[in-house]
């Protein structure tokens, strides 16, 4: 395993800068511990809260409002708590930009406020567990696991703060918070992009870290079975292209 050569960016740019890069896949390493969903096992199908995110991301990620109620809904009667569909939409402004998660968060309250006038009383999911000052230093180790090497390139020497505020609060703020494990976070990330058009690039990096995360190529062609079935056919396209251009890649 090539745990050391730095990792090779993409050129464009987007609101994120995780979104450059192309990532080197590695051995199996063993995924981090995590408070909040179980990692389903290496050959096993996605379970239904891992296939309920699909449509949450894609939904949310294209401001498709009235669908994201609907799969919302759904998710939330697969067992995903209600702390989990928050993370996920919190994610969610990384790669779709802050409107749409906050028009997603909004959705969510009124499906949660209309699940409880109906009777049902979701789980509310563990809360997020502080990290402390030390983000920056906790943020460079949670990029460097979720990627397998370090990650490196001329645009974060060119820009440096940009470098810094991708450890800091992507990988420090938000994947430090154990509420969500990273399997779910990575799958809520591919059906976001898989959604928008014009960023395969960085759908083929996720699609390497999902991987890389432990999860399998059989199941990320579940997903995006899901994403066909439950979202519509371009986004399950993208994904599958995206899918067979990793592996075309070994």
């Amino acid at each position: 395993m090539n745990s050391t050569s730095p990792v090779k960016l993409y050129g464009a740019v987007l609101p994120v800068l995780l979104a450059f890069m192309t990532l080197m896949t590695s051995a199996s390493a063993a995924p981090p511990e995590q408070a909040s969903m179980s990692t389903e096992t290496v050959n096993a199908s996605l379970s239904p809260k891992q296939q309920a995110i699909g449509p949450i991301a894609a939904f949310a990620a294209t401001g498709d409002l009235s669908r994201l109620g609907a799969a919302l809904d759904s998710g939330l009667d697969a067992g995903l708590s209600v702390g989990d569909c928050k993370e996920i939409l919190v994610q969610m402004y990384a790669y779709a930009g802050f409107p749409r998660a906050l028009n997603a968060l909004g959705t969510l309250m009124k499906t949660v406020q209309a699940r409880q006038q109906r009777g049902i009383d979701d789980p509310k999911g563990a809360g997020p567990i502080p990290v402390g000052a030390e983000l920056l230093a906790v943020g460079t180790a949670n990029q460097t696991k979720l990627t397998g090497a370090p990650v490196k390139g001329p645009v974060f020497e060119f820009a440096p703060a940009i470098d810094q505020y991708l450890k800091t609060h992507l990988f420090g703020d938000i994947f430090a918070r154990a509420n969500l494990d990273w399997q779910s976070r990575e799958l809520a990330t591919v059906a976001a992009l898989a959604a928008m058009t014009g960023v395969e690039p960085q759908l083929l990096s996720h699609t390497r870290v999902s991987l890389h995360q432990g999860l399998t190529q059989q199941q990320l062609r579940q997903f995006a079975d899901v994403l066909a079935e439950r979202v519509g056919p371009e986004p399950a396209a993208r994904a599958r292209a995206a899918l067979d251009q990793q592996g075309a890649a070994k």
